[in-house]
């Protein structure tokens, strides 16, 4: 069984894919808990390694949906980026590894809308968590071509999963307090990966290496995704209020701060279709994705 080194194994993904991963490999975990193999702080220290692995994925990272101090936003680089550094640091001292996994994001090209956005969007991501995984692709790049590494960069988009965070999390807790609404219809799509694709991605990914947007080919609706919630919650089908109103509701937002239901970014967010391009993926790899409307299934949260 060969040997995967796991960074952030214990954050969400982690705990939706580690199971998974313990089926198929002999898994050692790096992280801040104290349940990791190694419990490092990867953005402070560099970690030591004894052995050798034949795969690294690298998850760990920093997720603040919506930093505002400059210390929130410099966590962003702490994390993304130099924990990235530390980590390679550890595998030139130690045993080194084969290939290398790094879990980056669709926030490095800065959109937010489009439809089927490919890899070779220029990256123009301008936010603490856009820029850092920048920073941390462009260093890997050079690290691994340096050090004889396969290189994989995995840029899912929303990614789906039990405990969901973001604003899948806010629609499962809004749906089953009964709250939540669709704006204008919930037409507005959105690409989004099962968390367990990641998974069966890896065995070609270790041996190609190459840079991929991850993602479903049914990029859902917010409207089918929260009939899809309601449906396994035992709710009414949410309903649907005008866009005026929506918008009425977000100016207040704005003025009562970070803590409201809605605000002018987070209306936007609703309201606008973004889109990746998963083609290059499905050919190179082989891989064709799970459907989030078919597989997302709640479990007790």
């Amino acid at each position: 069984m060969k040997k995967l080194l796991f960074t952030g194994a214990h954050g969400f993904l982690g705990n939706n894919i580690l199971p998974l991963l313990e089926q198929a490999y002999e898994v050692d975990t790096l992280g801040l808990s104290q349940e990791d193999d190694y419990p490092v702080n990867l953005a402070q220290e560099v970690p030591v390694l004894p052995t050798s692995y034949d795969m690294v994925l690298h998850a760990a990272g920093e997720v603040y949906p919506d930093p505002r101090t400059d210390a929130e936003k410099q966590r962003f680089y702490e994390v993304n980026y130099q924990g990235t550094v530390n980590l390679c640091k550890a595998l030139e001292r130690g045993g080194g590894t084969q290939a290398l996994v790094f879990i980056s994001t669709v926030a490095v090209y800065g959109c937010d809308d489009g439809k089927l956005i490919a890899e070779d969007h220029p990256l123009e991501g301008k936010t603490p968590y856009g820029e850092s995984k920048i920073m941390a692709e462009k260093y890997l790049t050079q690290w691994c071509l340096q050090h004889g590494v396969v290189l994989g960069i995995l840029r899912p988009s929303l990614i789906v999963g039990q405990h969901a965070r973001g604003s899948l999390g806010a629609m499962v807790r809004g749906v089953r307090k009964g709250f939540y609404v669709n704006i204008g219809g919930g037409n507005a799509r959105k690409s989004m990966l099962m968390a367990a694709d990641i998974v069966r991605l890896l065995p070609a990914l270790a041996q190609k290496g190459g840079v991929y947007n991850v993602c479903d080919s049914c990029h859902p609706s917010f409207a089918q995704l929260s009939a899809s919630v309601a449906r396994q919650l035992g709710k009414r089908r949410p309903l649907s209020i005008p866009y005026w109103m929506a918008w009425c509701l977000a100016r207040l937002g704005d003025m009562a701060g970070r803590r409201a239901p809605i605000n002018s970014y987070r209306l936007m967010k609703m309201t606008h279709s973004l889109t990746f391009s998963n083609e290059k993926a499905r050919r190179e790899l082989g891989w064709e994705p799970l459907d989030v409307l078919t597989n997302y299934q709640l479990q007790d949260e």
